[in-house]
């Protein structure tokens, strides 16, 4: 199993949503996160004072699958998140060692 974990732009996030659900993706965790990358931040004016502001607003996508299904997920992800701008956000594949289902006590990928 693979935990897809993607950065991306909040507007961007409907998107995504809607190319897992053609993947026929079953659950997916959001969170809104802040943060920055090479682009250190943004400038922003406010009633005409210009400031600085350090982390940018993302939502972070994680998602679990079979290994089968990872790098399709991740091809839909990079699709449908991709405005071709700078700040448009990474993903990560990291590798599952287990997961169980709590209410049934299913394992593995009867449990995703």
């Amino acid at each position: 199993m693979k935990m897809i974990v993607a950065i991306v732009k909040p507007f961007k996030l409907e998107d995504v949503r809607e190319a897992m659900t053609g993947l026929g993706v079953q659950g997916m965790t959001v969170t809104e996160v802040k943060g920055f990358g090479r682009q250190r931040g943004q400038t922003e004016i406010y009633r005409g004072a210009e400031y600085v502001v350090d982390f940018v607003p993302k939502s972070r996508i994680e998602i679990v699958v079979d290994d089968d299904r990872a790098a399709a997920v991740v091809e839909a992800i990079a699709a449908s998140a991709k405005t071709g701008k700078i700040g448009d956000g990474k993903i990560f594949v990291l590798d599952v060692g287990e997961a169980i289902r709590i209410r049934t006590g299913e394992s593995g990928g009867e449990a995703l």
